[in-house]
């Protein structure tokens, strides 16, 4: 019983640690809350007074920036319906049609006085333009009147949202407490800088967006963001230098590259195009059965003769020698890399973000500076492929090689294996899924360049595809692009056989 009392004690300081505040009434509500498994009602009357700000204040940023959003509407509807202009835009048509009004009447005098026979047609203009007029007064004076509900409808929001903050507060606090007990580096919020930062944010939310829309034309500063085209042309000539200078003094560099990835590429092209169809068939379908078993190779020789009985068969091979090359490198670069990370983290957070950089910007923005350096062609085509869909065999070579068990390590460790056997023996065999699902992932992603590859002179079957594209040829599209998932296919079976994951 004595035990059962401490436990409890214990628990109580553990709330009031993370509360900091009124840790009564938190010890009570959590109690209800983690004794029962139903939604437990409960009603907090901070919440509702502060609203997103008692969340915010309480380190609970997910929640705050939710409710903050939908606060700032309902406020912004109470001030539009009471105090905004909201019938301005209608104001501003009444008096742009006005102007236009005046100018045609200065055209009927003058026609008038000349005697023209476009009196009657600028009359039926000016005519036009004055019932114009009245459609908008209606509109304008509709709007106005409608402020009223607009401002209602505002409350109610206002008041709705409150009240599901505050019903909500308790369960979420109690979720987090339970978070923050596992893990006590969480914060439980409550600190000097955490409440003005809160303050501060939500008041430049609120006021901003509340003058914007009840007010448009008061702060011409936020209609546009305020910059100079200086700005801009003199960003544009920096880094217009900067490409030229590389270009310039990396001349060696990029041409060093460039004779590398031509040897390998040429080297395919020449084994997979003017080698004989019949021999390419017969290798690729025994290498796909000698990796992934008779099944694949049946699928394989039916892939390849697709492509030979539809004329795609020189675009494919072509295609095939493209994206092998691509791949290739990736892999051959891609998993040393990945093993050089997993047992360096900072080295490995250093190239993260660029890693982040390479996947997610655009791959027509990294093309220009591509093209800069290497010219159009094949070569820049294997590049912007690498650059694309290099990083997920690193990735994950690193999340394999971190998820070996670290008992059976130390086992190895134990019966005296050295660095390289333990790396060669045990990590990358236990890695080896992981490992081919980014090989996997690398193929799949270097497939998805053959289209974007064919726009700088790859060739190939994504040429076919964009001949499609602008001609709307459906038929040859579909084909072409058919053939294209049979060739990454292709690569996937053989570089993976019967592990793939």
């Amino acid at each position: 019983m004595s035990s059962r009392k401490e436990i409890e004690i214990s628990n109580d300081e553990q709330i009031t640690n993370f509360v900091q505040t009124s840790s009564k009434y938190y010890i009570n509500e959590f109690n209800k809350i983690g004794n029962s498994s139903k939604y437990v009602i409960s009603f907090n009357k901070s919440a509702f007074l502060l609203g997103s700000l008692w969340y915010s204040f309480r380190n609970l940023w997910n929640w705050a920036l939710a409710f903050l959003i939908i606060e700032t509407f309902a406020i912004t509807q109470i001030v539009r319906g009471f105090f905004g202009n909201i019938s301005a835009e209608a104001y501003k048509k009444i008096d742009q049609i006005q102007s236009t009004i005046d100018f045609r009447q200065k055209q009927l005098e003058a026609a008038i006085e000349q005697n023209s026979d476009k009196v009657e047609m600028f009359q039926r203009t000016i005519k036009s333009l004055e019932d114009s007029i009245a459609g908008y007064v209606a509109e304008a004076q509709r709007i106005e009147a409608s402020g009223i509900w607009i401002a209602i409808s505002g409350i109610i929001l206002f008041i709705v949202i409150r009240v599901i903050q505050s019903m909500s507060a308790n369960t979420i606090l109690e979720k987090r407490y339970s978070e923050w007990l596992s893990d006590k580096s969480i914060s439980p919020g409550m600190k000097l800088n955490n409440i003005i930062l809160s303050v501060v944010f939500a008041l430049v939310i609120i006021i901003f967006s509340t003058i914007h829309y009840s007010f448009p034309n008061f702060m011409d500063v936020m209609k546009d963001f305020p910059t100079h085209p200086d700005i801009r042309l003199k960003s544009i000539a920096g880094v217009e230098g900067a490409f030229d200078y590389a270009v310039i003094k990396g001349d060696r560099i990029f041409d060093a590259i460039t004779f590398g990835i031509r040897s390998v590429l040429d080297s395919l092209e020449l084994l997979f195009v003017k080698t004989p169809w019949i021999v390419i068939i017969s290798s690729i379908v025994l290498l796909t059965g000698l990796s992934a078993g008779p099944r694949a190779a049946i699928y394989s020789g039916a892939f390849l003769a697709y492509m030979g009985f539809l004329g795609f068969w020189i675009k494919a091979m072509t295609t095939l020698a493209l994206l092998g090359t691509a791949a290739l490198l990736s892999i051959v670069i891609g998993i040393p890399l990945g093993i050089y990370c997993s047992s360096r983290p900072r080295f490995y957070a250093f190239i993260r973000p660029i890693m982040d950089f390479m996947q997610t910007m655009p791959a027509f923005v990294f093309m220009i500076p591509v093209i800069a350096f290497f010219g159009t062609g094949k070569v820049a085509a294997v590049i912007i492929t690498m650059i694309f869909g290099g990083t997920p065999v690193v990735r994950l070579t690193v999340l394999g090689l971190k998820g070996v068990p670290q008992n059976i390590r130390e086992a190895a460790i134990a019966y005296g294996a050295s660095k390289w056997y333990l790396l060669t023996k045990v990590d990358i065999p236990l890695a080896m899924p992981t490992i081919l699902a980014g090989v996997n992932q690398t193929v799949m992603l270097s497939l998805a360049m053959v289209v974007v590859a064919s726009l700088i002179g790859a060739k190939g079957l994504g040429q076919d595809v964009l001949e499609a594209l602008q001609y709307a040829n459906v038929g040859q599209g579909i084909l072409a692009g058919i053939a294209i998932l049979f060739v990454a296919l292709l690569l996937d079976r053989i570089v993976q056989g019967k592990k793939r994951v």
